[in-house]
């Protein structure tokens, strides 16, 4: 079952990322992320990508058997996304008000116009 609970550590990747790509593809940018020969997937860990014009987001996790990769295109609006900078995690709770529109840093409302 999919869960992303309050221990789990979300890491955004900056930027924008082809998201045509899949568990692989997106597995080796996760790898690149944590960085030191680690296994990305491990300790309730989720990565987040999202695409060039901020309307499509992928999540990938593992959930103790296998690989998740969810995915969300928005009907209007745009995600506040971190163009650049350190890849420093976000909660959970962080996440689902990003996906809800709401920007991850200082919690202000992103008006879809």
């Amino acid at each position: 079952m999919l869960s992303i609970g309050p221990t789990t550590r979300v890491y955004l990747r900056p930027g924008a990322t082809d998201l045509r790509l899949g568990y692989e593809g997106l597995y080796q940018f996760a790898r690149a992320i944590v960085g030191d020969g680690a296994e990305p997937l491990v300790n309730q860990q989720v990565f987040a990508f999202c695409n060039h014009s901020r309307t499509r987001l992928k999540l990938l996790l593992h959930d103790g058997s296998g690989l998740w990769l969810c995915a969300k295109r928005l009907d209007a609006g745009r995600y506040t996304w971190p163009v650049a900078g350190a890849v420093d995690p976000v909660t959970a709770a962080q996440l689902w008000a990003l996906v809800a529109g709401l920007e991850v840093s200082g919690w202000k409302k992103h008006w879809r116009r």
